[in-house]
């Protein structure tokens, strides 16, 4: 193997804080160089803004402005969370946290969950559709495949904007929501849903994100110790925030201001 081609394969890490900053155009630079947060950085898709985002934490961690444990980026896939953990790497930055927002509040909420609740946490569903056709089934609804992918959607869309059952026909309306079937048929559903995981002991991955955000609410011992371990966070894709994850950022967050959103 020649030289050139083993550091192709194996980039260079830069030298020092300001060799992270090579290569970056002025907009992605001024981004990089802005490690005190809120930051809010607004860019159409193309133009590097994951790359402004990963220099700007490589540069903070080089610069020794961030500790790399105390940074947690999030991002929407697990692809992409892997790829930011990469490419981090490459910069000198190994040890930043960048993973989706269900993956780190699943993390914790397995760490926190025997101390918080107590026992073992219930088994995640991986797939939530065939326990919504059961739920449907006992509530004497047929729902063809396409229904029933309508209607899994429509309990993850609640689950998210945290609409709980009985609530959920009066917000469709009030939100003028284009519901896939009837809203009381699907509230229906919906609670029947509820009830079969907890009679089976599942969570699927919006409990995920409601659990830990429980946890945090009611637990200030909890929260604190999430808050001195995270003290700065980096959101990829912020647009795609749902209701949900906004509320577990701020609780991550808690009266700090040390964010930098990407979208």
């Amino acid at each position: 193997m020649t030289a050139a081609t083993h550091s192709t394969l194996f980039p260079r890490v830069p030298e020092t804080a300001d060799a992270v900053l090579d290569g970056l155009d002025p907009e992605q630079r001024e981004v990089a160089l802005a490690l005190s947060g809120p930051v809010c950085v607004l860019a159409g898709a193309g133009t590097g803004k994951t790359r402004a985002l990963t220099h700007r934490i490589a540069y903070g961690v080089r610069a020794g402005v961030l500790q790399p444990a105390g940074v947690l980026a999030v991002t929407f896939t697990n692809r992409a969370a892997g790829e930011m953990r990469g490419r981090l790497r490459q910069l000198g930055a190994g040890g930043v946290q960048a993973r989706t927002f269900h993956s780190a509040a699943l993390r914790q909420l397995q760490f926190f969950w025997p101390k918080a609740i107590g026992g073992e946490l219930p088994r995640l569903l991986e797939r939530k559709v065939q326990l919504v056709a059961e739920a449907a089934a006992r509530c004497r609804l047929r729902l063809d495949r396409n229904e029933l992918r309508d209607v899994t959607g429509e309990i993850e869309w609640a689950k998210v904007t945290q609409t709980v059952p009985a609530d959920y026909p009066a917000v469709v309306a009030k939100a003028l929501r284009d519901a896939p079937r009837d809203p009381a048929e699907i509230g229906q559903v919906y609670a029947t849903y509820e009830q079969l995981k907890r009679d089976r002991s599942v969570i699927d991955f919006e409990d995920v994100l409601l659990l830990t955000v429980g946890i945090l609410q009611d637990r200030h011992d909890i929260a604190d110790q999430v808050r001195r371990q995270y003290q700065h966070f980096v959101v990829d894709e912020y647009q795609d925030v749902s209701p949900l994850q906004q509320r577990l950022l701020d609780l991550w967050l808690g009266d700090r201001d040390n964010l930098c959103v990407v979208g």
